[in-house]
C-alpha cells in the first residue's frame, strides 16, 4: 500500500512540473493591410521571446521578421517604426512596396530562431478593413499563400478550427490553470460536485474572457498572473485546513474563474482579435479551452474517485497532493512578483 501511495504522489508531482512555463512557449502576431501600392505590416512580439536585445539589435532583425512576395517575386521592405510598451511588447511597423500580380506569399523569417513551440498569428486585411484571411504559423507550417480577392468579391476567412485548436493547446500547456483545476477536483466526491465546480469555473472565465477581449474590462498581466498563482495557493491550503470546503467551493471557484478568464484573454488581445471582429474567434477559442479542460477532467476524475475509496489515500494522498498544489502556486507567485 505504501509503495502504491508513493507512486501516486510521484505521478501527481511529475504531472505538474513547477519549473514549466505557465502559458504557451510564445505567441506573436502580424497584421497585414493590403492597399493598391503598399502592404503595411504590424508585427508584435514580447521582448522575452526575442531574447536579450537593445534598440540597435531590434533595428537589425526588423527587416528579417517577415517575407512577403507576389507571384513568386519578393517585395522590398522598409522599417517604418519600432516601439516598446510598458508590458515589454515590441511593435514593428513594416512597409512592403507592392508590385506584380498573383497570389500573396507570406512566411516568417524569425520563427526558427524563437523558442520551440512559438506560434505566430497572421491576419490579412484590405485597406477598407475587410478581413481576407487568417492563419497560425509555426516553425513546421511557415508558408501561407493568399489569393487576393477582386474588389467586388467578399472577404473570406476560415479561422474557426485554428482558434479552436489554439484554445485546446492553451489550456493543455497552461500548467497553472490545470493545477488550479486539479486542486479543485482532488476533493470532489461525486459527479454532481465536480460538474458544479467545472460549470462555475467555465461560466466565470468565459465571462471575463469576452469582456477583456473586447476591452470592456482591462487589467495588466503583472496583476493577473500573480493573482492566478495566489488562487492556486489558496485552493491548496483550503484543501488542508477546511474539512467542509466543498460547501462554498463553488463560490470560490466562480470568483477565481473570473481571474483565470483574464489570463486566457491575453492570447486574443495580443492577436488584436477585437479589432477584426472577435465573435467567431472568441467563441472558437473558448470552445477549445472547454474541450481541453473537459478532456483533462475526464481523465483525472475517474482516477481520483477510484483512489478516494481507499482510506489511506484520503488520509495521506489528498493532503500530499494539496501540499504540492500550494507549493507550486507559491513558486509561481514568487516568480511573478519578487523575481519578475
Amino acid at each position: 500500500m505504501k509503495r502504491r501511495l508513493c507512486l501516486v504522489l510521484a505521478l501527481c508531482g511529475s504531472a505538474f512540473p513547477i519549473s514549466a512555463l505557465a502559458h504557451d512557449p510564445g505567441l506573436s502576431s502580424v497584421h497585414l493591410t493590403v492597399s493598391e501600392d503598399t502592404i503595411n505590416a504590424v508585427a508584435i512580439f514580447n521582448a522575452r521571446d526575442l531574447g536579450p536585445n537593445d534598440g540597435a539589435n531590434y533595428t537589425a532583425i526588423a527587416p528579417e521578421l517577415l517575407r512577403v512576395g507576389i507571384g513568386g517575386k519578393p517585395l522590398l521592405v522598409s522599417v517604418s517604426k519600432i516601439e516598446r510598451d510598458q508590458n515589454d511588447n515590441i511593435t514593428f511597423r513594416l512597409t512592403f512596396a507592392r508590385s506584380g500580380s498573383g497570389p500573396l506569399e507570406i512566411s516568417s523569417g524569425i520563427l526558427d530562431r524563437l523558442p520551440f513551440g512559438h506560434r505566430e498569428f497572421l491576419s490579412v486585411n484590405s485597406a477598407a478593413g475587410a478581413k481576407i484571411a487568417e492563419r497560425l504559423l509555426s516553425m513546421r507550417e511557415n508558408q501561407f499563400t493568399v489569393r487576393l480577392p477582386d474588389r467586388s468579391a467578399p472577404a473570406v476567412a476560415t479561422s474557426f478550427v485554428d482558434f479552436f485548436l489554439l484554445g485546446v493547446r492553451h489550456i493543455l500547456t497552461g500548467y497553472d490553470h490545470l493545477l488550479f483545476l486539479f486542486g479543485l477536483l482532488i476533493v470532489s466526491r461525486n459527479v454532481r460536485s465536480a460538474a458544479l465546480l467545472i460549470t462555475c469555473f467555465t461560466i466565470a472565465h468565459s465571462l471575463t474572457l469576452a469582456l477583456s477581449t473586447f476591452g470592456i474590462v482591462s487589467l495588466q498581466s503583472r496583476f493577473i498572473e500573480p493573482a492566478i498563482a495566489a488562487s492556486i495557493v489558496y485552493v491548496g491550503i483550503e484543501n488542508l485546513t477546511r474539512e467542509n470546503c466543498l460547501q462554498w467551493r463553488w463560490v470560490l471557484t466562480f470568483a477565481f474563474g473570473l481571474i483565470h478568464g483574464l489570463g486566457f484573454a491575453s492570447v486574443l488581445r495580443e492577436m488584436g482579435v477585437a479589432k477584426t471582429g472577435a465573435v467567431v474567434p472568441l467563441f472558437a477559442f473558448n470552445l477549445g479551452v472547454e474541450a481541453g479542460q473537459l478532456s483533462i477532467a475526464a481523465i483525472v476524475l475517474p482516477i481520483v474517485w477510484q483512489l478516494r475509496q481507499r482510506p489511506t489515500f484520503l488520509r495521506f494522498g489528498v493532503p500530499a497532493c494539496s501540499i504540492i498544489v500550494a507549493f507550486a502556486g507559491a513558486y509561481w507567485l514568487i516568480e511573478r512578483t519578487i523575481l519578475s
